[in-house]
């Protein structure tokens, strides 16, 4: 069966360009945020490499960003810190490397 359109009504087209997934924000960075690493992995070797390449990285608070600057001339996140030391106290192996280091 053929249900014919009406001539007042257009076809919706998807924006396929257009990313809801991800809102990443170019704003200058208020602080500088912890990542977590996989065991193998480097800190300032993954951050080195996103903010060559412009990949996201997600913080231990959960915000994503693209690094910019040099992070040792920000203010540490308060929420990073904190979750930083749960971590220490519980003795996750994850997280080898002091922050600020």
């Amino acid at each position: 069966m053929v249900v014919p359109s009406h001539p007042s009504v257009t076809p919706a087209t998807p924006d396929l360009d257009r990313r809801t997934d991800e809102s990443l924000s170019t704003a200058s960075p208020t602080s500088a945020h912890i990542v977590r690493t996989e065991p193998g992995e480097v800190a300032a070797a993954k951050v080195t490499e996103a903010r060559i390449f412009g990949y996201p990285l997600e913080a231990l608070c959960g915000e994503r960003f693209v690094p910019q600057q040099d992070p040792g001339k920000l203010p540490l996140c308060g929420t990073c810190q904190e979750i930083y030391s749960l971590y220490r106290q519980m003795g996750d192996g994850g997280l080898r490397e002091t922050p600020g280091s």
